[in-house]
């Protein structure tokens, strides 16, 4: 069969991070490769880069199927795809996949979607591919958009996965609603990596500092085969903070930047989302990252019932332990998780506007500021942060002028995206 896998560009209203972040679609690559092992001529597009339409790349690759894959916030973008698509040939079979349709798969329930994929094997099995395991991801496809992939200032960044799923249980977190924690062999990893041509190397397993004894015979298994790259993984402070040898080990082989989720700045907040992490954890998190050389992207979840005191905390918590990248936010009840039963009758945005559900937008009603109030609180803070004249020399000293300039131009655009919202109140 001829196949054409779509990324989507998100909605003109999503607050997106493509502004300063673009990845590589893993998903769609490794799925090129077991399709092309079992027989299938495939194409990948990627319309967050592509300036053209879809029905173009419908009516250019003219496809027996089409898939699609994306996030809660692409599902009105997913289903206007797919209308488009089935005006171009009513005989195009559309099928859609990803994170969401494994969870929520009713949400993409439409008469221009022919079948909702909940995993990569319903795939598989609709195109009767044989082959399906132990096949490294098609990097060949996405050539052509290699160099414009990046996360902020990872540059040219190829992903890699190798577990699935999160071995915690914070009650707030989609990600445990996807799959039950599994890991690949090192091995396999490394052969992997040998693969890539890059040198910034994105890790994108939910968790990728978790074991000691896994990650003690990665460090290992890349001295033994002499693979230089840079590595930017997610990993909980807890474990960074008591495990402060692997850190170093770990920075040893090419480990330049961690995503830690820092969450909150008090322990109230912290014990409410079950995230069984100290507030002293996150302080130690922070320091050992920044002993080693090791750039700390935190993400804050931001609580719907702040005040302005709470961002002042949380701004004093910031600039106390020296933080220069900071993701902030709003708590968002997503489905699945405990918190969305709880707080579906108390919804500003509606669940079908699916395309404000980015986790930048306000979709509860703040208890204590305006919804006007919230937004200028969380544009102040970010611009304390990155606009003080210590974190931009910083910035500009570890990574030059000009990226700083390019990801400058992105944030704002986002702040273009939130002064709207203060507006519109």
């Amino acid at each position: 069969m001829n196949i054409l896998l779509i990324r989507p560009r998100p909605h003109k209203d999503t607050i997106g991070l493509q502004s300063v972040m673009i990845c590589e679609p893993l998903e769609l690559m490794q799925l090129s490769s077991v399709l092309k092992q079992n027989g299938h001529v495939v194409n990948i597009i990627d319309m967050i880069i592509e300036k053209k339409p879809v029905d173009y790349f419908v009516k250019k690759f003219n496809p027996d199927v089409l898939g699609i894959t994306g996030y809660i916030s692409h599902v009105g973008v997913i289903k206007d795809y797919a209308k488009k698509i089935k005006l171009c040939s009513k005989d195009i079979k559309v099928l859609v996949g990803g994170v969401h349709a494994k969870v929520c798969p009713e949400d993409f329930i439409d008469e221009n979607i022919d079948y909702v994929c909940r995993s990569a094997d319903d795939f598989y099995d609709f195109s009767r591919c044989k082959v399906r395991k132990n096949i490294l991801p098609d990097r060949e496809i996405t050539k052509k958009y290699q160099n414009m992939y990046y996360y902020l200032f990872q540059r040219k960044c190829a992903l890699i996965k190798t577990s699935f799923g999160c071995p915690y249980n914070c009650n707030f977190c989609f990600c445990k609603e996807i799959s039950s924690y599994s890991a690949r062999q090192i091995d396999d990893v490394i052969r992997e990596i040998k693969t890539i041509s890059q040198e910034e190397i994105y890790i994108v397993d939910d968790d990728f500092l978790f074991n000691r004894k896994r990650l003690l015979e990665f460090y290992q298994k890349l001295k033994e085969n002499d693979i230089h790259k840079h590595y930017l993984v997610y990993g909980r402070a807890d474990f960074i903070s008591k495990n402060e040898d692997i850190i170093e080990k770990l920075k040893e082989v090419g480990l330049s930047a961690v995503i830690v989720g820092i969450e909150a700045s008090s322990q109230e907040e912290l014990d409410s989302y079950n995230k069984n992490v100290q507030i002293d954890d996150n302080v130690e998190a922070i320091r050992i990252l920044r002993k080693h050389n090791i750039e700390c992207y935190a993400t804050v979840i931001l609580g719907i019932d702040w005040g302005k005191s709470d961002f002042k905390r949380l701004y004093n918590f910031i600039k106390k332990n020296r933080l220069v990248f900071v993701n902030l936010q709003p708590f968002t009840p997503m489905p699945r998780t405990p918190y969305f039963d709880e707080y579906k009758n108390k919804l500003i945005i509606p669940y079908d506007e699916h395309e404000k559900w980015d986790m930048a937008h306000l979709v509860v009603k703040p208890g204590k500021l305006s919804i006007r109030a919230y937004y200028y609180q969380i544009i102040s803070l970010y611009y304390k942060i990155t606009m003080s004249p210590k974190n931009i020399i910083y910035m500009i000293k570890r990574y030059s002028l000009k990226t700083v300039m390019m990801l400058s131009c992105g944030a704002l655009a986002i702040t273009w995206q939130y002064i709207k919202k203060i507006i519109k109140g």
